[in-house]
């Protein structure tokens, strides 16, 4: 069944069209992912789709009775909410639903007339399954699971308080809780550590309503999404079946079909373009319709051939043999230690990826290692020769009120003459070189503010490019950019002589780039691990297993010891091995589970009859404490099940 219908959508900024004539249809529980050029729109798309903006032409037709629940790239909070205020905010039409089906249990107790009887109990039956659709009877432990999850722990602390990533947290708990027919999502990932966009992942996996993502995470994409769709600056919108490998694949397959064609067609179009340039004279022995096909197939080669950004580095200076060294640094906020005798040692060609939960340090060691913060304790020693562009993920060294030309360091207006940079060797005019960069003329003139977050990101980077820079240091480079950007991004950094020290959750883009990675512990520590992403997660889940405490028998018999016995010392056993009663208790794990979601099933089917209602009366209240309880439980018997398996798994 269709879920939503946009119609020939327009949006235009002044003489800048983003899209038009713009047409796509959402499924019931179909996961889209939207992608597109910085600039083609994306996010503007999604506020029309959120009814938080108004398309200038077309229009957007929901399903009646439908919920669109839309997650913006920068959440926004009422003022003075709280954590728990906001989750509240989410859980309202539960929250309304169950109040609707209490006070219709309470008329069904004194409801005398036949016919009204059954209409209130037809009532009752859907509105039970509203209840089940937004999430079910047992919400507040919903809540709690997804905010202990996402780190969020104090409910009652103002937003206003949080960091820019715990915001952005809370904003997810609170999308999630709603349960919509339709989630929107805008670069999710962004102000997440990588270990959140795994679980998250996972979360928006088990959701039953449709999905529509805007993510520069080709994992996401990948794992997500069975349908992409691509918007064309200017134009609509072309739908690809399947994930992101499926995506790429008939891309390259319609690039593989057209090429024969498209050889001749362009050699032909050459030829028209080069008589076109002969002047007025040869144009008076052609027909005007012959003129009129060539313009128009010039256009047209315009239009479907979208170039991707030419990021280029200006050349640097050649490295010596001590690049960046931090030895035994330390850094401390209060009582609060950050780092803790971090030591680490770059080469040339290297690519360090820094790793580590929100709050784990990640850009103060990036100030530290930069000399913008002085460590607490040890040194920080920079090569004689190094030659260091940082890239800051708050985009600070953008003027909003400035050009694009002018943000690339071009000469403020009423200036005359030409500007130019120094790229590979060549002198390269400032001009063409931003049209390279898919900043055309008509581009170069405007304010920075008015850019989409990812052509900010572009333009930020193509002036730190232009330094000179033998080291390049990168936080959250990834955030907002297209994904034909972020390829030549990434073949950019491959092919660089210098180092790279990177700060991203884009696992895709470390698997590609990094040559070894820096995980933050959260506790001060770094542990340097060899290798991409992938290996980093691989040797750490290896490391974890070896050193996993192993609970003793004698530990046991003190927890199941009447109060007041003596608890004799704990003894130790070998790893991998279990006691008789554990093994027991896990050969029965499984009945035990089963049982007690069968009773939690049977209690939530109990709660969701309104014949309950009329005959229990005051005793659904304690079905209802018995129901979290259950819940509880379930949730206690699966952590000792995984408890017990991962022991048992462990090396003998």
């Amino acid at each position: 069944m269709t879920l939503l219908h946009a119609a020939g959508l327009g949006l235009s900024f002044g003489s800048r069209t983003l899209f038009d004539g713009l047409t796509f249809t959402i499924e019931e529980g179909e996961r889209v992912g939207l992608v597109g050029v910085n600039g083609a729109g994306k996010s503007s798309l999604m506020r029309i789709l959120a009814r938080a903006a108004e398309p200038d032409r077309g229009e957007v037709q929901l399903r009646r009775g439908a919920q669109v629940t839309y997650l913006p790239q920068e959440p926004a909070f009422p003022e003075g909410a709280t954590v728990a205020s906001e989750l509240e905010v989410a859980r309202a039409p539960l929250r309304a639903a169950l109040e609707a089906h209490a006070a219709l249990a309470a008329r069904l107790e004194t409801e005398r007339d036949p016919a009204a009887h059954e209409r209130l109990l037809a009532e009752m039956a859907a509105l039970s399954d509203r209840i089940e659709h937004l999430g079910g009877w047992d919400t507040a432990h919903e809540a709690r699971r997804l905010l202990d999850r996402l780190g969020v722990p104090d409910w009652d602390r103002p937003v206003a308080e949080l960091s820019g990533g715990a915001r952005k947290r809370v904003a997810i708990a609170r999308a999630l809780l709603t349960r919509p027919d339709l989630l929107l999502l805008d670069e999710p990932t962004n102000h997440l550590d990588a270990d959140t966009v795994d679980w998250l992942e996972e979360e928006l996996d088990r959701l039953d309503g449709a999905l529509l993502l805007v993510t520069h995470d080709r994992y996401f994409l990948d794992d997500l999404v069975d349908r992409i769709v691509e918007i064309t600056p200017g134009a609509g919108v072309t739908s690809y079946p399947g994930n992101y490998e499926a995506y790429l694949a008939q891309k390259l397959e319609e690039e593989s079909l057209a090429s024969t064609a498209q050889h001749k067609r362009e050699r032909w179009i050459a030829q028209e373009v080069a008589w076109l340039r002969r002047g007025v004279e040869a144009r008076r022995t052609k027909s005007k319709a012959r003129i009129e096909r060539a313009r128009r197939l010039m256009a047209e080669r315009g239009y479907q051939r979208p170039r991707a950004a030419d990021l280029r580095l200006a050349e640097a200076p050649r490295l010596s043999q001590v690049v960046l060294e931090a030895h035994g640094v330390e850094k401390r906020f209060g009582e609060r230690t950050v780092l803790r005798d971090v030591e680490v040692v770059l080469q040339r060609g290297e690519r360090l990826g820094i790793v580590g939960p929100n709050g784990a340090g990640k850009t103060t060691f990036l100030r530290v290692l930069l000399g913008e913060l002085a460590p607490d304790a040890g040194e920080v020693v920079v090569g004689k020769r190094t030659r260091v562009a940082y890239y800051d993920q708050q985009r600070a060294r953008l003027d909003p009120e400035q050009t694009v030309y002018e943000a690339a360091g071009g000469s403020p207006p009423g200036r005359t003459g030409e500007d130019f940079v120094e790229l590979s060797g060549k002198r390269v005019a400032l001009r063409d070189y931003l049209d390279d960069l898919l900043f055309p003329p008509t581009m170069q003139r405007m304010q920075v503010k008015a850019l989409s977050g990812g052509e900010r990101n572009r333009l930020l980077l193509a002036r730190l490019f232009l330094e000179g820079a033998n080291v390049l240091v990168l936080d959250e480079p990834t955030n907002d950019l297209d994904l034909v950007t972020l390829n030549v991004l990434e073949g950019l950094l491959l092919g660089f002589d210098g180092t790279v020290l990177l700060v991203t959750h884009d696992r895709y883009f470390l698997d590609k780039v990094a040559t070894s990675i820096l995980a933050l512990e959260g506790d001060g520590r770094a542990v340097r691990y060899p290798g991409n992403y992938e290996t980093y997660r691989t040797l750490k889940e290896q490391a974890a297993a070896a050193q996993a405490p192993a609970p003793a028998p004698a530990a046991e018999r003190a927890r199941d010891a009447p109060a007041g016995a003596g608890a004799p010392e704990p003894r130790a056993r070998k790893p991998g091995k279990l006691s008789f009663k554990e093994q027991r208790e896990l050969e029965g794990m499984e009945a035990a589970i089963l049982a007690a979601e069968e009773r939690k099933a049977a209690l939530e089917a109990t709660l969701a009859d309104p014949e309950t209602y009329r005959r229990e009366g005051g005793a659904v209240a304690g079905m209802r404490e018995e129901l979290e309880r259950l819940a509880a439980e379930v949730e206690r018997l699966y952590a000792r099940w995984q408890e017990l398996e991962s022991f048992l798994g462990g090396p003998a």
